[in-house]
């Protein structure tokens, strides 16, 4: 089962909002699920919870440290705890996914990602879940960091918060540890096609046009049988 559950972010009240912290967003709505508190704890650097389920502890978590020093805190907490890298969950921003959509991936690169960069350094391997949050790619790559550390439109928030809350669904599977319905689950939730724009209502015929001064039909003296 999943252990920790951990969200990337930037601390501070410049980064709220950003692209960058969808982790967070992920771990607040988390806490929320579970009617949990975060608080600062210095000597895993970072706000930390902590639940009960079906006799095991579950922690969450959203490093302090920064982004590029995310692998201080994970790994602070699981040495501690003796939390397995496959019993942990990062939740974090990703490029190549659209906002609304989101993907569950076990192992594999870091793809970039400095937050995953640091947790590969710390833990010594690449073997723990993540669950990649849609935030859209700016396009070009010069303009990445820009855009990850800038404010989703009103439009793209909206979606990426729907994703957050769909995949929270699969919090009984991450539980349970039965991932391939946890990822079956997150992977087909995705966003309601919207719906096509209804066809404008015929606008009435002015007044005088053929439409209005035709005459009648005729109707045939004889019944039609």
């Amino acid at each position: 089962m999943i252990k920790l559950f951990v969200g990337l972010g930037n601390p501070g009240p410049e980064y709220d909002g950003t692209r960058h912290n969808a982790g967070f967003w992920w771990i607040d709505a988390l806490a929320r699920e579970l009617k949990v508190h975060l608080s600062m704890d210095r000597g895993y650097h970072g706000l930390v919870a902590r639940t009960t389920i079906r006799g095991e502890n579950v922690w969450l978590l959203e490093p302090q440290t920064f982004m590029n020093l995310s692998g201080k805190s994970v790994d602070a907490l699981a040495r501690f705890f003796k939390i397995k890298p496959e019993e942990i969950l990062v939740a974090h921003d990703e490029l190549d996914v659209v906002p609304g959509e989101a993907k569950l991936k076990f192992g594999g690169s870091h793809a970039g990602h400095n937050g995953l960069r640091d947790i590969h350094a710390q833990l010594g391997t690449g073997d723990y879940w993540r669950l990649r949050l849609g935030v859209g790619h700016p396009g070009v790559k010069s303009e990445v960091v820009h855009w990850v550390l800038k404010k989703p439109s009103l439009d793209h928030r909206i979606a990426i918060d729907q994703s957050i809350d769909r995949s929270l669904k699969a919090l009984p599977h991450l539980l349970a540890s039965e991932m391939d319905k946890a990822t079956m689950l997150i992977h087909t939730s995705k966003p309601p096609r919207p719906k096509p724009p209804r066809a404008p209502a015929p606008s009435p015929a002015p007044e005088g046009t053929a439409a209005q001064t035709a005459p009648p039909p005729t109707v045939p003296d004889t019944p039609l049988v």
